[in-house]
């Protein structure tokens, strides 16, 4: 099994203004890192050329939406919070606004498996309706894979 992770920031101004210029700056960098990081597998691009093009879709402007797949959850937390990640995930409130509700979702997927911007909607959806369970889940409320085994390959992302 591998882990798929979504998690969505509200830009506090539009990603070409002043106000975020040393954010963009830092997003080549950064995704690089992730990108060569040990258990990495795939993100989301919305643009191979532009690291700055954020994904907006039918989500909404100013949103950033990161999404990508990883071999376990260890991998995904020692990128998250032991490669150079944390420290601009330390300067966030200087970009995005502060939300109320959750904003990172993770499940477990079978590996081969991408899925789809709209199934890590629906994941996170599930999460604030019903709060953490094998299908959606946080760092601080996680599964292990062996609890997600038994799902369907999608989990059933429709429920």
């Amino acid at each position: 099994m591998h882990l798929a992770e979504l998690n969505i920031a509200h830009l506090r101004a539009p990603i070409d203004s002043p106000e975020l210029a040393e954010f963009v700056a830092e997003l080549e960098p950064i995704n690089t890192v992730a990108d060569e990081y040990p258990g990495f597998v795939w993100r989301m691009k919305e643009n191979d050329e532009d690291p700055t093009a954020t994904l907006t879709h039918k989500y909404g402007d100013h949103l950033l939406l990161n999404f990508s797949v990883w071999e376990s959850l260890d991998s995904l937390w020692n990128y998250a919070y032991r490669s150079a990640h944390l420290g601009v995930l330390r300067r966030r409130r200087e970009w995005f606004l502060r939300m109320a509700e959750p904003y990172m979702v993770m499940w477990w997927i079978p590996e081969g498996y991408i899925p789809s911007l709209a199934e890590g909607m629906e994941r996170l959806e599930r999460l604030k309706a019903v709060g953490p369970s094998p299908e959606a889940f946080t760092f601080k409320d996680s599964y292990d894979s062996s609890e997600a085994a038994h799902l369907p390959a999608a989990a059933d992302a429709t429920k």
